[in-house]
């Protein structure tokens, strides 16, 4: 019996202290606060959901800016392969990003071949 409560004793008090632990480092994360995603997250997170919902891979992220909604990014993706390579299909979309970096919305904004380059256009769009 006193080999029980020897036993009981240690792991209440490591109980104790495992616990008093994860309460002082959730505390000290900003005071309780989530920490929200770095630039370099929201893109990655940004890439891997428009992926998922489209099923297109992202090829690069030509515009990138936090607003006061959140993020706004315009990310290429190739939509229709071709050859020569020069001749497939690519699009622009874009997407916005809540504050956390999850996807609240995307749209194609223009469809363009790969070799082409953009008509010159007053404001760089």
């Amino acid at each position: 019996m006193s080999n029980t409560n020897n036993t009981d004793e240690p792991q209440d008090s490591q109980e104790s202290q495992d616990s008093s632990e994860s309460r002082t480092t959730a505390a000290n994360k900003n005071n309780g606060k989530r920490e929200r995603p770095g630039p370099m997250e929201v893109l990655r997170q940004a890439r891997g959901q428009l992926a998922e919902l489209t099923g297109m891979e992202a090829e690069s992220v030509s515009s990138f800016e936090q607003t006061e909604e959140g993020w706004a990014l315009e990310v290429e993706v190739l939509e229709l392969e071709r050859v020569p390579d020069t001749m497939s299909l690519m699009a622009s979309y874009q997407v916005e990003l809540d504050p956390d970096g999850q996807l609240t919305g995307y749209r194609r904004v223009r469809r363009y071949e790969r070799g082409r380059a953009d008509a010159h256009r007053p404001g760089g769009r």
